[in-house]
């Protein structure tokens, strides 16, 4: 029987369906801006505009009653080289200096401590977590006329327990030499943030590492030296950073405890002692009337910021990798 001869059909082929190009569709793009909108306003009017009016004001010889008058860099060189006309910027700049070399280390050194004992604890650690996280959330007036009175010459009690011991009273917030030790002292009392960052960094520490160095023989020394502290080299660094820039814009604190309770009276403690830069800036532009003064001081700030952070990136953090 003769096999049947089957014609060759043709090749068709499929005709690739329509797919969906990846990305958004025209509705979804409308429901992103509409939700990213709020950020973006609150961007553009109160972080954006202000800053862009400043950075203009910082040219003119302007005051709060008048039109600014355009002087170009006048305001900027009389800051930094006209003594006599503007006779505290450098006291400022040396008080702010002296305090972010004292308080950052000294916060840093006890949010470490804390840390350290809150992640040995194992029983009631959220308690004690929270009594030491709650000088952060305290309103910094609270703070200050706490601390006012605690450094009261007369009735404060750290005097009181200084002469249980036999120190002699001292008038911490009118003595020169006092005043930024105190006020880095309650920076310290305030590391809450800090030990809470510090107290993460500690739990990522893998165990394993801990139980080799205990294997290999290792002290609770050793251990700290030898395991915690290298393994915590980018959590200090990021508080090394974050800690200056906030040391260096310090003002609020300063502000409640020597203005005595009445905002016109401050003037930064005995002798300029406790006269930061942003205390300055505040007194030029709702003291004195230097408004433009004033806002070539915030971008003078804002330039030494970038350049003292850009220095840390620079050196410390090659350290720290």
């Amino acid at each position: 029987m003769a096999t049947p001869v089957v014609a060759d059909r043709p090749t068709v082929t499929p005709r690739p369906g329509r797919r969906r190009r990846p990305g958004f569709g025209g509705s979804d793009r409308v429901i992103g801006w509409l939700l990213i909108a709020p950020a973006m306003v609150y961007f553009i009017v109160f972080l954006l505009y202000p800053a862009l009016a400043a950075l203009y004001y910082s040219f003119t010889d302007w005051n709060l009653r008048s039109a600014p008058n355009w002087v170009g860099l006048t305001n900027y060189t009389d800051l930094l080289f006209d003594d006599a006309k503007y006779p505290h910027f450098w006291q400022s700049v040396k008080v702010t200096l002296q305090y972010t070399l004292i308080a950052v280390p000294l916060t840093m050194g006890t949010a470490l401590c804390q840390a350290l004992l809150l992640n040995a604890i194992r029983r009631g650690s959220n308690l004690f977590r929270l009594l030491l996280f709650l000088p952060v959330v305290t309103a910094e007036t609270a703070v200050g006329a706490i601390w006012r009175w605690l450094y009261d010459p007369q009735y404060g009690l750290i005097n009181v327990f200084l002469g249980l011991v036999g120190i002699p009273r001292q008038n911490w917030l009118n003595t020169p030499e006092l005043v930024i030790p105190a006020l880095a002292f309650i920076a310290a009392w305030q590391c809450g943030i800090s030990m809470i960052i510090y107290l993460a960094g500690l739990k990522g520490i893998p165990s394993s590492i801990r139980e080799a160095a205990i294997i290999d023989g290792a002290g609770p020394v050793q251990r700290f030296w030898k395991v915690v502290v290298p393994m915590l080299r980018p959590t200090t660094f990021y508080l090394l950073v974050t800690g200056v820039i906030a040391a260096l814009q310090v003002f609020g604190l300063v502000y409640v405890i020597f203005s005595g309770g009445g905002g016109r009276s401050v003037t930064g403690g005995p002798e300029q002692s406790g006269l930061t830069y942003v205390l300055h800036l505040y007194l030029f532009a709702f003291r004195y009337d230097a408004m433009g003064a004033a806002c070539a001081m915030s971008f003078i700030l804002l330039t030494f910021i970038m350049i003292i952070t850009a220095l840390q990136f620079r050196f410390v953090k090659q350290e720290v990798s």
